[in-house]
């Protein structure tokens, strides 16, 4: 068994914030959304390493929405120079990030970050092994 994406919710209407959070600042592709669930709203984004799909996070009308405060994603980048440069355009996009936690899970370097619409999101690197 794999994981094959994870569910975000968003509010309607919102595709751009989420194209610009995920796709800009987050470096994620979007992708088409199957003809068959076009009309629902959202987006779909991807990670690739080569040609193979390492993440895959879809965004999904909740209405009501309510965004997630604790639950998360926890994308894994290869580096601490892909992490920092992520990290950069996150900011540079002026969404909340914060490294409090950058050390507090072991072997990882970390930083949290939330999307246009309060949701949470982990992005991290392992670091040299010892």
């Amino acid at each position: 068994m794999r994981l094959h994406h994870v569910q975000i919710s968003m509010p309607r209407g919102e595709e751009d914030e989420a194209r610009r959070f995920y796709g800009e600042a987050l470096g994620l592709q979007e992708v088409q959304k199957p003809p068959s669930l076009v009309g629902r709203g959202g987006c779909w984004f991807r990670a690739y390493d080569g040609e193979t799909i390492v993440a895959e996070i879809h965004l999904g009308i909740d209405d009501p929405f309510s965004p997630a405060r604790k639950a998360h994603p926890g994308l894994v980048c290869e580096s601490l120079r892909e992490l920092e440069a992520t990290a950069e355009r996150i900011g540079r996009g002026g969404y909340e990030l914060s490294w409090a936690e950058r050390d507090t899970f072991e072997r990882y370097i970390r930083f949290h970050a939330r999307d246009g619409f309060g949701n949470r999101v982990e992005v991290m690197t392992p670091t040299a092994r010892k």
